[in-house]
C-alpha cells in the first residue's frame, strides 16, 4: 500500500453546508474507496475551508480546500483522477495528488502494523 495526499479546491461560490461535499469530489472518494483503497481522514480531519487565491482562477478569486490523506495502490488512482479532470470547472477549480514520503507517512499516524512477508 502507499500512501497519498489529495487537495482539492472547491468552487467557492458553491453554497455547501457543513460536512457536505461537491459531487465530483463525492464521486473522487467513492471511486477511490471501491477501488480496494480508504479515506484514513475523511472523519478526522478538517477541511482548511474557504480560502483567497493569489491570483485568479477561472474568473474566481475563492475557493473551499479540502485535504485528504488516502491509503491505497497506484492504479486505483487513476479513476479518481480523471473524474477530478474532467469534473465541471463551476464546481471543482483545481485538485493535486501526491505520493506522502514513507516517514511522512508514518509520522501522520497513516502507517499500520506491517506484517511479514510469508516465504516459499
Amino acid at each position: 500500500m502507499r500512501y497519498y495526499e489529495l487537495m482539492v479546491i472547491v468552487d467557492g461560490d458553491l453554497e455547501l453546508t457543513e460536512g457536505e461535499d461537491a459531487q465530483s469530489l463525492a464521486k473522487a472518494i467513492e471511486a477511490i474507496e471501491a477501488e480496494g483503497g480508504t479515506i484514513a481522514s475523511k472523519l478526522d480531519s478538517e477541511p482548511w475551508g474557504r480560502r483567497r487565491f493569489a491570483y485568479e482562477i477561472n474568473h474566481k478569486w475563492e475557493g473551499f480546500y479540502v485535504v485528504l490523506s488516502v491509503v491505497t495502490e497506484a492504479f486505483n488512482l487513476d479513476t479518481a483522477d480523471r473524474i477530478l479532470r474532467l469534473a465541471d470547472r463551476s464546481e471543482i477549480v483545481r485538485h493535486k495528488i501526491m505520493r506522502l514520503p514513507d516517514d511522512e507517512a508514518a509520522r501522520r499516524g497513516l502507517v499500520g502494523e506491517a506484517t511479514p512477508a510469508d516465504a516459499g
